[in-house]
């Protein structure tokens, strides 16, 4: 027997909270948000492990490939799981619409290439990941795309290069490695007097400590492998935006013709994974200022780079736009250079070495020889990679287990 949907009474609960959700707390969001039970009713959220899905008839399948009827008719465009994970980072980000992707570095890419072409410009902080930086000065210049680099910090540079047009700029704030701000709101409003688009990579802030598009960004970039998943599972990323005509004509059709889809695994994954992303962040900051705290002006570290401590360059920006936190990552810039970094990571017992971020367990690497060893001395100069820098991602241990493991290595240096 099918029951009434005006009367039964399950129907009216998921319907009130649909209609309810804009005004919960983000705490709320990141467990309810984009919740849409079967009917079987189930408690945690479906896992849809289909490519395809099928119609009752020829003409349901033309109505849906033709936009009459919304509804899913193949995992490469959209998928159950994966809408899930896209309406709970919506929520969060304070965006509109959110697409996901197999990557962080898929997300960025697409970002960008959906919306350039030859003969377009491109503005963007110097201070990048290193894939990041490949994609801006090696793939799109062989399509006739102009980029140029300027400093993260300098807001002059950022002025003078973005008197000219351009067609999008893209930052990331914090930096990776060098935990960089970058003054949003400023950038924005330089970057739409252009006439260009701003992308924000989110990836170290999250949506817990930073909203980009509150701030003045037009699309947010995230790797969802970081934080999001927050224990070293599964890879992901996703792009946010509030432009429509960015995310209906460029950035839809690029994603569905071009395929970096998330699986929905790994969509089910990142969707656990945002329940507990503000408990989670929240506690690894609160480490990380201990962290960096106990670490700053201990002999053998020339600086302790952490957006929390008041001798950071931009420590008042940083407390504006990260919801007054420094963030859950800090830099250490060893004295001794790479000799002094090798020997303090080969010291460490509790913390692993690791290229990857986010994790519930603590992680260290030496950038200037894995993360960002490609790129040349000059580059890494102009990023303040040192030989000496070692980056932490501060997990869920005990801050008091943290600091002891640095400090026994640090004797070791």
């Amino acid at each position: 027997m099918t029951s009434d949907p005006n009367t039964d009474p399950q129907t009216h609960r998921q319907t009130h909270r649909q209609t309810t959700r804009a005004a919960w707390h983000p705490r709320t969001a990141m467990v309810r948000g984009g919740l849409d039970r079967s009917a079987h009713m189930e408690t945690a959220e479906a896992l849809y492990l289909s490519s395809g899905f099928v119609y009752p008839d020829a003409e349901a399948a033309r109505r849906a490939f033709d936009g009459t009827d919304a509804r899913f008719v193949y995992s490469r465009f959209r998928n159950p799981t994966n809408a899930t994970f896209e309406q709970r980072l919506a929520l969060l980000e304070g965006a509109p619409v959110c697409r996901a992707t197999a990557s962080g570095m898929a997300a960025v890419t697409a970002a960008l290439l959906c919306q350039v072409g030859a003969g377009d410009r491109v503005v963007a902080a110097r201070s990048l990941f290193v894939s990041c930086h490949w994609v801006l000065t090696e793939l799109l210049p062989r399509y006739g795309v102009t980029v140029e680099l300027v400093p993260a910090a300098d807001l002059d540079v950022w002025r003078a290069a973005l008197a000219r047009p351009a067609t999008c700029v893209f930052l990331e704030s914090p930096s990776n490695p060098g935990l960089e701000i970058v003054d949003i709101p400023a950038v924005a409003d330089l970057a739409h007097r252009a006439g260009a688009r701003l992308i924000v990579d989110n990836a170290f802030a999250t949506p817990v400590l930073q909203r980009p598009l509150a701030l003045g960004a037009d699309i947010v970039v995230h790797s969802a492998t970081k934080y999001i998943d927050g224990q070293g599972r599964c890879l992901g990323g996703a792009i946010l935006s509030n432009d429509a005509v960015f995310d209906e004509e460029l950035l839809l059709p690029f994603l569905r013709n071009t395929g970096p889809c998330l699986s929905p695994f790994n969509g089910w994954v990142m969707t656990k994974g945002l329940e507990t992303l503000d408990l989670r962040v929240r506690a690894q900051c609160a480490s990380a200022l201990a962290l960096a705290e106990a670490l700053d002006g201990r002999p053998g570290v020339a600086a302790v780079r952490y957006p929390g401590l008041p001798g950071h360059p931009q420590h008042a920006l940083a407390m504006a736009q990260m919801d007054g936190c420094g963030g859950a990552m800090l830099a250490l810039d060893l004295a001794g250079g790479q000799p002094a970094a090798f020997r303090f990571l080969d010291g460490l017992r509790l913390i692993d070495i690791s290229n990857n971020l986010g994790d519930a367990k603590s992680l260290a690497c030496h950038p200037a020889t894995t993360t960002h060893q490609r790129l040349s001395p000059d580059e890494q100069a102009a990023q303040g990679i040192t030989p000496g820098l070692v980056r932490l991602s501060v997990g869920l241990e005990d801050h008091r287990d943290l600091i002891a493991d640095v400090t026994q290595a640090l004797a070791r240096v």
